[in-house]
């Protein structure tokens, strides 16, 4: 039996290329999508897609309808209030949406009881494999930095692959060169500080959708670690693998890396 998902932000360019890859797979059943923005739409007119569904305003579409897992791809301050819709009807959650803190995480814990939630600030499965890669090579290095490229509409900045990158390197290594700059002409020239002190250099260029590069420097030489993701639809595999091993994942979990058992 197909398991029946529904997907927030139907309407915009992530959420309609989601509502796409469910549809498209002979193991998952799209039976509910929401939008706000785009109440009331046929959703053949955003995806192309032979399903009578039109889109709803509100998360009580997905209850209605027996999805089992909700995708969200949302806007920060809208993913909090659904994923705590969620929990609350026992609900499981794939999220791709970027910019939680500790706290959120604290509360996403304690809140997802009946019900599981996966977050992973990239579902490219090459983008975490990028991760592991820097993890792995900076002990062997003395500097690094990353520098990372989104399109123009991205709001945050680090992006949350850029943030969590900088964490597992500085956790995998505590020995880094410290910053030579001493006239920093241009105030942030030298990019945002993130753990230990890796710096971190956001683009958010027309024309992109997500790139990093993470460079390491030693005595004579450099290693450069680098992803692109030209299309939307590079995401899709991750977030179909999340959709089926979520139930599987008490709680929360964070990144795609714990499903992929890297």
């Amino acid at each position: 039996m197909a398991l029946r998902v529904g997907v927030f932000g139907a309407g915009g360019r992530m959420g309609s290329t989601v509502c796409r890859a469910v549809a498209d797979d002979p193991d998952l059943e799209l039976v509910a999508a929401v939008d706000p923005l785009h109440v009331g739409i046929d959703l053949r007119q955003v995806t192309g897609l032979d399903l009578p569904l039109q889109i709803a305003a509100g998360p009580e579409a997905f209850e209605q309808a027996g999805a089992e897992v909700a995708v969200d791809f949302t806007q920060l301050d809208a993913a909090r209030r659904n994923l705590a819709w969620l929990a609350a009807h026992g609900i499981h959650a794939v999220v791709g949406t970027t910019g939680f803190t500790d706290g959120d995480y604290e509360r996403l814990r304690a809140a997802f009881t009946k019900s599981n939630c996966v977050i992973a600030p990239n579902f490219a499965i090459g983008a975490v494999l990028m991760m592991r890669f820097a993890e792995m090579a900076s002990p062997y290095f003395e500097s690094a930095e990353v520098i990372e490229w989104h399109h123009e509409q991205k709001v945050d900045a680090p992006s949350g692959t850029a943030m969590l990158t900088v964490e597992r390197m500085a956790k995998a290594s505590s020995d880094w060169t410290p910053d030579p700059t001493t006239n920093e002409v241009l105030p942030g020239a030298r990019g945002g500080k993130g753990p230990g002190d890796i710096p971190v250099h956001a683009l958010r260029i027309k024309g992109m959708v997500a790139h990093q590069e993470v460079i390491l420097g030693t005595t004579g030489q450099t290693l450069t670690i680098r992803h692109d993701a030209y299309d939307r639809a590079s995401f899709m595999p991750g977030v179909l693998l999340a959709i089926k091993l979520v139930s599987d994942r008490p709680g929360l979990t964070v990144g795609l890396d714990a499903l992929l058992d890297l």
